[in-house]
Protein backbone atom coordinates (compact mmCIF):
# COMPACT_ATOMS: atom_id res chain seq x y z
CA UNK A 1 0.00 0.00 0.00
CA UNK A 2 1.25 3.49 -0.86
CA UNK A 3 1.09 6.18 1.82
CA UNK A 4 1.48 9.94 1.72
CA UNK A 5 3.48 11.62 4.49
CA UNK A 6 0.26 12.85 6.08
CA UNK A 7 -1.24 9.35 5.97
CA UNK A 8 1.88 7.98 7.66
CA UNK A 9 1.53 10.56 10.46
CA UNK A 10 -2.13 9.62 10.89
CA UNK A 11 -1.33 5.87 10.85
CA UNK A 12 1.34 6.35 13.55
CA UNK A 13 -1.11 8.21 15.77
CA UNK A 14 -4.04 5.81 15.31
CA UNK A 15 -2.24 2.45 15.42
CA UNK A 16 -0.35 2.78 18.72
CA UNK A 17 3.05 3.00 17.02
CA UNK A 18 5.85 3.81 19.46
CA UNK A 19 8.98 3.29 17.33
CA UNK A 20 9.73 4.14 13.70
CA UNK A 21 12.65 2.22 12.25
CA UNK A 22 14.40 4.16 9.48
CA UNK A 23 16.23 1.59 7.37
CA UNK A 24 18.82 1.75 4.60
CA UNK A 25 21.64 -0.38 3.20
CA UNK A 26 25.38 0.04 3.09
CA UNK A 27 27.12 -0.48 -0.27
CA UNK A 28 27.29 -4.23 0.39
CA UNK A 29 23.53 -4.57 0.86
CA UNK A 30 23.63 -5.03 4.63
CA UNK A 31 20.58 -3.44 6.20
CA UNK A 32 21.14 -0.73 8.81
CA UNK A 33 18.61 1.24 10.80
CA UNK A 34 18.01 3.90 13.40
CA UNK A 35 14.80 4.13 15.43
CA UNK A 36 13.02 7.37 16.28
CA UNK A 37 10.01 8.12 18.42
CA UNK A 38 6.72 9.28 16.83
CA UNK A 39 7.27 12.92 17.83
CA UNK A 40 10.43 12.97 15.70
CA UNK A 41 8.72 11.83 12.52
CA UNK A 42 7.78 15.28 11.21
CA UNK A 43 11.43 16.33 11.57
CA UNK A 44 12.50 13.19 9.72
CA UNK A 45 10.20 14.02 6.82
CA UNK A 46 11.13 17.71 6.69
CA UNK A 47 14.86 17.69 7.42
CA UNK A 48 16.05 14.08 7.72
CA UNK A 49 17.71 12.19 10.55
CA UNK A 50 21.49 12.42 10.88
CA UNK A 51 23.83 9.40 10.90
CA UNK A 52 27.62 9.04 11.11
CA UNK A 53 28.78 7.81 7.70
CA UNK A 54 32.32 7.18 8.91
CA UNK A 55 31.07 4.24 10.99
CA UNK A 56 29.46 2.48 8.00
CA UNK A 57 31.63 0.32 5.69
CA UNK A 58 31.95 1.81 2.22
CA UNK A 59 30.35 5.14 3.17
CA UNK A 60 33.57 7.12 3.55
CA UNK A 61 35.92 8.50 6.19
CA UNK A 62 35.59 11.12 8.89
CA UNK A 63 35.62 14.08 6.48
CA UNK A 64 32.04 15.15 5.65
CA UNK A 65 30.88 12.19 7.68
CA UNK A 66 27.35 13.39 8.48
CA UNK A 67 24.57 12.12 6.24
CA UNK A 68 20.79 12.47 6.48
CA UNK A 69 18.14 9.76 6.18
CA UNK A 70 14.86 10.73 4.49
CA UNK A 71 12.03 8.20 4.97
CA UNK A 72 10.12 7.02 1.90
CA UNK A 73 6.47 7.09 2.99
CA UNK A 74 5.53 4.54 0.31
CA UNK A 75 7.54 1.87 2.14
CA UNK A 76 5.73 2.05 5.47
CA UNK A 77 5.14 -1.40 6.94
CA UNK A 78 4.48 -2.84 10.37
CA UNK A 79 7.06 -5.29 11.72
CA UNK A 80 4.67 -8.12 12.63
CA UNK A 81 7.10 -9.88 14.98
CA UNK A 82 7.22 -6.84 17.27
CA UNK A 83 4.60 -6.23 20.05
CA UNK A 84 0.98 -5.52 19.12
CA UNK A 85 0.91 -2.75 21.75
CA UNK A 86 3.57 -0.14 21.21
CA UNK A 87 4.03 -1.22 17.60
CA UNK A 88 7.17 -0.86 15.52
CA UNK A 89 7.02 0.23 11.88
CA UNK A 90 9.73 0.49 9.26
CA UNK A 91 10.35 2.82 6.36
CA UNK A 92 13.20 2.64 3.88
CA UNK A 93 15.15 5.82 3.36
CA UNK A 94 17.01 7.83 0.76
CA UNK A 95 20.34 9.33 1.82
CA UNK A 96 21.64 12.85 1.25
CA UNK A 97 24.40 15.18 2.38
CA UNK A 98 23.31 17.97 4.79
CA UNK A 99 22.94 20.38 1.84
CA UNK A 100 20.41 18.06 0.21
CA UNK A 101 22.75 16.64 -2.43
CA UNK A 102 22.03 12.94 -3.00
CA UNK A 103 24.64 10.64 -1.48
CA UNK A 104 26.36 8.96 -4.43
CA UNK A 105 26.79 5.62 -2.62
CA UNK A 106 23.08 5.25 -1.89
CA UNK A 107 22.59 2.07 -3.92
CA UNK A 108 18.81 2.36 -3.79
CA UNK A 109 19.14 5.71 -5.57
CA UNK A 110 21.50 4.15 -8.13
CA UNK A 111 18.73 1.68 -8.96
CA UNK A 112 16.19 4.48 -9.30
CA UNK A 113 18.55 6.17 -11.77
CA UNK A 114 18.79 2.96 -13.83
CA UNK A 115 14.99 2.69 -13.89
CA UNK A 116 14.74 6.33 -14.99
CA UNK A 117 17.12 5.61 -17.89
CA UNK A 118 14.89 2.77 -19.04
CA UNK A 119 11.71 4.81 -18.60
CA UNK A 120 13.12 7.62 -20.73
CA UNK A 121 13.58 5.09 -23.56
CA UNK A 122 10.09 3.68 -23.19
CA UNK A 123 11.18 0.44 -21.52
CA UNK A 124 9.65 -0.94 -18.30
CA UNK A 125 11.41 -3.70 -16.40
CA UNK A 126 9.92 -6.18 -13.96
CA UNK A 127 12.03 -8.32 -11.65
CA UNK A 128 11.42 -11.38 -9.51
CA UNK A 129 13.99 -13.30 -7.54
CA UNK A 130 14.58 -16.68 -5.96
CA UNK A 131 16.75 -16.88 -2.86
CA UNK A 132 18.21 -19.96 -1.22
CA UNK A 133 19.37 -20.35 2.37
CA UNK A 134 20.40 -23.07 4.81
CA UNK A 135 18.92 -23.65 8.25
CA UNK A 136 21.45 -24.83 10.82
CA UNK A 137 20.93 -25.89 14.43
CA UNK A 138 22.45 -23.89 17.28
CA UNK A 139 24.46 -25.38 20.14
CA UNK A 140 23.47 -25.23 23.82
CA UNK A 141 24.98 -21.75 24.09
CA UNK A 142 22.99 -20.47 21.10
CA UNK A 143 25.98 -20.32 18.75
CA UNK A 144 25.43 -21.40 15.11
CA UNK A 145 26.71 -24.84 14.13
CA UNK A 146 27.23 -26.52 10.76
CA UNK A 147 24.66 -29.18 11.70
CA UNK A 148 21.79 -28.92 9.15
CA UNK A 149 18.26 -28.68 10.53
CA UNK A 150 17.29 -31.72 8.42
CA UNK A 151 18.63 -34.20 5.89
CA UNK A 152 15.84 -33.78 3.32
CA UNK A 153 16.39 -33.27 -0.41
CA UNK A 154 14.77 -31.46 -3.33
CA UNK A 155 10.98 -31.01 -2.92
CA UNK A 156 10.82 -33.49 -0.04
CA UNK A 157 7.96 -33.19 2.42
CA UNK A 158 7.64 -33.46 6.18
CA UNK A 159 8.58 -35.17 8.38
CA UNK A 160 11.85 -35.39 6.38
CA UNK A 161 11.55 -31.70 5.51
CA UNK A 162 11.76 -30.02 8.91
CA UNK A 163 11.93 -26.56 7.36
CA UNK A 164 8.31 -26.62 6.18
CA UNK A 165 6.91 -24.76 9.21
CA UNK A 166 9.75 -22.23 9.12
CA UNK A 167 9.05 -21.47 5.46
CA UNK A 168 5.34 -21.17 6.20
CA UNK A 169 6.02 -18.67 8.98
CA UNK A 170 8.35 -16.71 6.69
CA UNK A 171 5.77 -16.58 3.89
CA UNK A 172 2.95 -15.54 6.24
CA UNK A 173 5.16 -12.80 7.69
CA UNK A 174 5.99 -11.60 4.18
CA UNK A 175 2.28 -11.41 3.37
CA UNK A 176 1.62 -9.40 6.53
CA UNK A 177 4.19 -6.91 5.26
CA UNK A 178 2.57 -6.68 1.83
CA UNK A 179 5.12 -8.87 0.02
CA UNK A 180 3.89 -11.70 -2.20
CA UNK A 181 5.94 -14.92 -2.14
CA UNK A 182 5.37 -17.05 -5.23
CA UNK A 183 6.61 -20.46 -4.06
CA UNK A 184 8.62 -22.17 -1.33
CA UNK A 185 10.17 -25.60 -1.00
CA UNK A 186 13.08 -27.65 0.27
CA UNK A 187 16.14 -27.46 -1.95
CA UNK A 188 18.79 -30.09 -2.77
CA UNK A 189 21.12 -29.52 0.16
CA UNK A 190 20.50 -30.80 3.72
CA UNK A 191 18.67 -28.03 5.54
CA UNK A 192 18.54 -25.93 2.36
CA UNK A 193 15.40 -23.97 1.48
CA UNK A 194 14.20 -21.79 -1.37
CA UNK A 195 11.56 -19.05 -1.57
CA UNK A 196 10.67 -17.22 -4.78
CA UNK A 197 8.91 -13.89 -5.32
CA UNK A 198 6.34 -12.57 -7.74
CA UNK A 199 7.43 -9.94 -10.25
CA UNK A 200 7.37 -6.26 -9.32
CA UNK A 201 9.06 -3.05 -10.38
CA UNK A 202 12.86 -3.13 -9.81
CA UNK A 203 13.03 -0.86 -6.75
CA UNK A 204 10.21 -2.70 -4.99
CA UNK A 205 11.81 -6.03 -5.94
CA UNK A 206 15.12 -4.96 -4.35
CA UNK A 207 13.32 -3.62 -1.26
CA UNK A 208 11.56 -6.97 -0.95
CA UNK A 209 14.81 -8.92 -1.30
CA UNK A 210 16.40 -6.95 1.52
CA UNK A 211 13.30 -7.31 3.69
CA UNK A 212 13.18 -11.03 2.98
CA UNK A 213 16.66 -11.64 4.36
CA UNK A 214 15.74 -9.77 7.54
CA UNK A 215 12.58 -11.83 7.95
CA UNK A 216 14.33 -15.16 7.35
CA UNK A 217 17.05 -14.48 9.92
CA UNK A 218 14.46 -13.21 12.43
CA UNK A 219 12.08 -16.16 12.03
CA UNK A 220 14.93 -18.68 12.14
CA UNK A 221 16.31 -17.10 15.32
CA UNK A 222 12.88 -17.16 16.96
CA UNK A 223 12.79 -20.89 16.28
CA UNK A 224 16.24 -21.51 17.73
CA UNK A 225 17.90 -21.86 14.31
CA UNK A 226 20.52 -20.04 12.26
CA UNK A 227 19.78 -18.95 8.67
CA UNK A 228 22.87 -19.00 6.46
CA UNK A 229 22.78 -17.07 3.16
CA UNK A 230 26.47 -17.52 2.36
CA UNK A 231 27.34 -18.84 -1.12
CA UNK A 232 28.81 -22.17 0.04
CA UNK A 233 27.86 -23.08 3.62
CA UNK A 234 28.82 -26.76 3.18
CA UNK A 235 31.76 -27.74 0.98
CA UNK A 236 30.15 -31.01 -0.16
CA UNK A 237 26.63 -29.66 -0.81
CA UNK A 238 25.01 -27.19 -3.23
CA UNK A 239 25.65 -23.51 -2.64
CA UNK A 240 23.06 -20.79 -2.16
CA UNK A 241 21.91 -18.91 -5.23
CA UNK A 242 20.14 -15.58 -5.73
CA UNK A 243 18.53 -16.18 -9.11
CA UNK A 244 17.18 -13.03 -10.76
CA UNK A 245 14.35 -13.15 -13.29
CA UNK A 246 13.95 -10.07 -15.47
CA UNK A 247 11.44 -9.16 -18.17
CA UNK A 248 10.75 -5.97 -20.07
CA UNK A 249 8.06 -4.38 -22.19
CA UNK A 250 8.61 -1.65 -24.72
CA UNK A 251 6.25 1.22 -25.42
CA UNK A 252 6.39 0.36 -29.11
CA UNK A 253 5.66 -3.31 -28.48
CA UNK A 254 8.97 -4.61 -29.89
CA UNK A 255 10.49 -7.88 -28.70
CA UNK A 256 13.43 -7.04 -26.43
CA UNK A 257 14.38 -10.48 -25.15
CA UNK A 258 17.32 -11.13 -27.47
CA UNK A 259 18.82 -7.67 -26.94
CA UNK A 260 18.57 -8.05 -23.15
CA UNK A 261 20.31 -11.43 -23.24
CA UNK A 262 23.07 -10.04 -25.48
CA UNK A 263 23.59 -6.98 -23.27
CA UNK A 264 23.87 -8.97 -20.04
CA UNK A 265 26.20 -11.53 -21.62
CA UNK A 266 28.40 -8.69 -22.91
CA UNK A 267 28.75 -7.18 -19.41
CA UNK A 268 28.74 -10.41 -17.38
CA UNK A 269 32.48 -10.50 -16.67
CA UNK A 270 32.54 -6.82 -15.64
CA UNK A 271 29.59 -7.27 -13.25
CA UNK A 272 30.79 -10.42 -11.49
CA UNK A 273 32.54 -8.72 -8.54
CA UNK A 274 29.18 -7.20 -7.52
CA UNK A 275 27.12 -10.33 -8.20
CA UNK A 276 29.59 -12.58 -6.36
CA UNK A 277 31.28 -10.34 -3.79
CA UNK A 278 33.12 -12.81 -1.51
CA UNK A 279 35.95 -15.32 -1.84
CA UNK A 280 33.43 -18.04 -0.96
CA UNK A 281 31.32 -17.04 -3.98
CA UNK A 282 33.87 -18.63 -6.30
CA UNK A 283 33.72 -21.98 -4.50
CA UNK A 284 30.06 -22.10 -5.53
CA UNK A 285 30.39 -21.18 -9.22
CA UNK A 286 30.89 -24.09 -11.60
CA UNK A 287 29.34 -26.83 -9.50
CA UNK A 288 25.84 -28.19 -8.75
CA UNK A 289 24.20 -26.58 -11.79
CA UNK A 290 25.83 -23.19 -11.23
CA UNK A 291 27.39 -21.37 -14.18
CA UNK A 292 31.10 -21.26 -14.95
CA UNK A 293 30.92 -19.94 -18.51
CA UNK A 294 29.35 -16.91 -20.18
CA UNK A 295 26.63 -18.71 -22.09
CA UNK A 296 22.88 -19.01 -22.36
CA UNK A 297 20.31 -21.70 -23.00
CA UNK A 298 16.60 -22.06 -23.57
CA UNK A 299 16.10 -24.00 -20.32
CA UNK A 300 19.36 -25.59 -19.14
CA UNK A 301 20.30 -24.65 -15.57
CA UNK A 302 24.07 -25.05 -16.07
CA UNK A 303 24.25 -21.79 -18.05
CA UNK A 304 24.71 -18.21 -16.90
CA UNK A 305 21.40 -17.21 -18.46
CA UNK A 306 18.46 -19.45 -19.15
CA UNK A 307 15.04 -18.74 -20.61
CA UNK A 308 12.51 -20.71 -18.54
CA UNK A 309 9.67 -22.48 -20.32
CA UNK A 310 6.97 -19.80 -20.23
CA UNK A 311 4.98 -17.58 -22.56
CA UNK A 312 3.13 -14.29 -22.62
CA UNK A 313 3.49 -12.19 -19.47
CA UNK A 314 5.50 -14.97 -17.81
CA UNK A 315 8.27 -14.86 -20.44
CA UNK A 316 11.54 -13.84 -18.84
CA UNK A 317 15.23 -14.52 -18.57
CA UNK A 318 16.95 -15.85 -15.46
CA UNK A 319 20.45 -14.80 -14.42
CA UNK A 320 21.86 -17.64 -12.34
CA UNK A 321 25.27 -16.47 -11.15
CA UNK A 322 24.43 -14.04 -8.29
CA UNK A 323 24.54 -15.29 -4.72
CA UNK A 324 22.70 -13.95 -1.65
CA UNK A 325 25.65 -11.92 -0.36
CA UNK A 326 25.16 -9.57 -3.33
CA UNK A 327 23.47 -6.19 -2.85
CA UNK A 328 20.14 -6.48 -4.75
CA UNK A 329 20.12 -2.76 -5.55
CA UNK A 330 23.49 -3.03 -7.29
CA UNK A 331 22.63 -6.33 -9.00
CA UNK A 332 19.44 -4.91 -10.50
CA UNK A 333 21.12 -1.60 -11.37
CA UNK A 334 23.83 -3.34 -13.38
CA UNK A 335 21.41 -5.76 -15.04
CA UNK A 336 19.17 -2.91 -16.21
CA UNK A 337 22.07 -0.86 -17.55
CA UNK A 338 23.49 -3.92 -19.33
CA UNK A 339 20.06 -4.72 -20.76
CA UNK A 340 19.62 -1.12 -21.93
CA UNK A 341 23.01 -1.22 -23.65
CA UNK A 342 21.80 -4.34 -25.46
CA UNK A 343 18.52 -2.69 -26.42
CA UNK A 344 19.97 0.65 -27.51
CA UNK A 345 22.78 -0.95 -29.51
CA UNK A 346 20.48 -3.63 -30.98
CA UNK A 347 22.87 -6.36 -29.78
CA UNK A 348 22.25 -9.90 -31.02
CA UNK A 349 23.02 -12.84 -28.73
CA UNK A 350 24.97 -15.90 -29.91
CA UNK A 351 23.07 -19.08 -30.62
CA UNK A 352 21.80 -20.79 -27.44
CA UNK A 353 24.00 -23.59 -26.15
CA UNK A 354 21.51 -26.26 -25.18
CA UNK A 355 24.11 -28.56 -23.64
CA UNK A 356 25.04 -29.52 -20.09
CA UNK A 357 28.07 -27.34 -19.38
CA UNK A 358 29.08 -29.54 -16.43
CA UNK A 359 29.35 -32.65 -18.59
CA UNK A 360 30.55 -31.30 -21.95
CA UNK A 361 34.02 -32.10 -23.29
CA UNK A 362 36.86 -29.59 -22.95
CA UNK A 363 37.08 -29.03 -26.70
CA UNK A 364 33.49 -27.78 -26.80
CA UNK A 365 33.93 -25.71 -23.64
CA UNK A 366 37.00 -23.99 -25.08
CA UNK A 367 34.66 -22.02 -27.33
CA UNK A 368 33.10 -20.25 -24.35
CA UNK A 369 34.58 -17.54 -22.19
CA UNK A 370 34.75 -18.30 -18.48
CA UNK A 371 33.39 -16.13 -15.72
CA UNK A 372 36.11 -14.83 -13.38
CA UNK A 373 37.38 -17.73 -11.28
CA UNK A 374 38.36 -15.70 -8.20
CA UNK A 375 37.33 -12.48 -6.51
CA UNK A 376 40.67 -11.00 -7.55
CA UNK A 377 39.96 -11.76 -11.22
CA UNK A 378 36.46 -10.32 -10.90
CA UNK A 379 37.76 -7.13 -9.31
CA UNK A 380 40.41 -6.70 -12.01
CA UNK A 381 37.66 -6.89 -14.63
CA UNK A 382 35.49 -4.39 -12.73
CA UNK A 383 38.29 -1.89 -12.18
CA UNK A 384 39.19 -1.95 -15.89
CA UNK A 385 35.58 -1.71 -17.08
CA UNK A 386 34.23 1.49 -18.64
CA UNK A 387 30.74 0.09 -18.07
CA UNK A 388 31.26 -0.31 -14.31
CA UNK A 389 33.03 3.02 -13.93
CA UNK A 390 30.16 4.74 -15.73
CA UNK A 391 27.39 3.34 -13.55
CA UNK A 392 28.96 2.65 -10.13
CA UNK A 393 30.61 5.43 -8.07
CA UNK A 394 34.35 5.12 -7.69
CA UNK A 395 34.16 4.88 -3.90
CA UNK A 396 31.72 1.97 -4.13
CA UNK A 397 33.95 0.15 -6.63
CA UNK A 398 36.90 0.60 -4.28
CA UNK A 399 34.83 -0.65 -1.34
CA UNK A 400 34.34 -3.93 -3.21
CA UNK A 401 37.72 -4.28 -4.88
CA UNK A 402 40.31 -2.38 -2.85
CA UNK A 403 39.90 -3.42 0.76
Amino acid sequence: MKYSKQEVMQFIAEEDVKFIRLAFCDVFGRQKNISVMPEELSRAFEYGIAIDASAIPGFGGSVRSELLLHPDSDTLTILPWRPEHGRVVRMLCSITYPDGTPFERDTRDLLRQAVARADSSGVSFSIGSVQEFYLFNRDDSGRPTRDPHDQAGYLDISPDDRGENIRREICLTLEQMGISPESSHHEEGPGQNEIGFCFSDPVTAADNAITFRNIVTTVADRNGLYADFSPKPLSDSPGNGFHVNISAVSRDGSDLMGHIIAGILERAEDMTAFLNPSELSYERLGGYKTPKYISWSEENRTHLIRVPAASGKYRRIELRSPDPLANPYLVYTLMIHAAMDGIENRMIPPEPADINMNETDERTLSGYKKLPQTLSEACSAALASDFINKHIPDAAIKAYCIR
